[in-house]
């Protein structure tokens, strides 16, 4: 193969991925706060032809997976900032919980049917980075007896996922502010686990 040969595929699949990246970016924006838009939206963000979006996600529910992907790595990320190993179990779930609003509140995709009712091997794996070191503190808490250790570990990250999904449900439907949701979403939470209030 010759060096302008090599030059050249190195450019397309240069190309290629800049192409690629330029439409996830925009997918998680578009898609994150508009979970209803139409490829042709994404692809009017991204710069490129809506062709384009599909030779890099051969359908919709790809590119949607690929989006929860991507929040998924930026929860980790913000978990791992928020040092939710440190301080007492308590203020760790606090700090949990204010991480995982944060998201839900930039990113309605989060709360649309298509994302709550995916297959559970699906949702477990898109979750798993997240709920890890929420298990990891649940823990931590029932054997410093700042939880209730009657209760399984397994539970209480069900009904965490799940009143997380009643309040965004609850901001959704215009029954309540942000903040209300997310201060009934703390109060819950912390009688769930048989936590006290500071």
């Amino acid at each position: 193969m010759s060096e302008v040969t090599g030059g050249r595929r190195r450019r397309r699949r240069s190309d290629a991925e800049r192409s690629a990246a330029a439409v996830l970016d925009a997918a998680v924006q578009v898609l994150g706060r508009h979970p209803d838009a139409k490829v042709e939206q994404i692809a009017a963000a991204a710069g490129v032809a809506r062709q384009t979006v599909y030779a890099h996600y051969p359908s919709r529910p790809l590119l949607v997976a690929a989006v929860l992907d991507r929040i998924t790595a930026e929860a980790v990320a913000a978990l791992e900032a928020a040092d939710v190993d440190g301080g007492t179990a308590t203020e760790a779930l606090l700090r949990w919980l204010d991480v995982a609003w944060r998201l839900f509140d930039r990113y309605a995709l989060l709360l649309h049917p298509s994302v709550t009712a995916i297959d559970k091997a699906d949702s477990d794996r898109q979750h798993a980075g997240v709920i890890a070191p929420l298990e990891r503190l649940i823990r931590r808490g029932q054997a410093a007896g700042e939880f209730d250790g009657a209760l399984s570990p397994a539970w209480l990250v069900s009904a965490t996922i799940a009143l997380g999904h009643a309040a965004g449900g609850e901001v959704a439907a215009g029954r309540m502010t942000t903040a209300q949701a997310a201060e009934a979403l703390r109060h819950g939470i912390l009688r769930v686990y048989g936590a006290r209030e500071s």
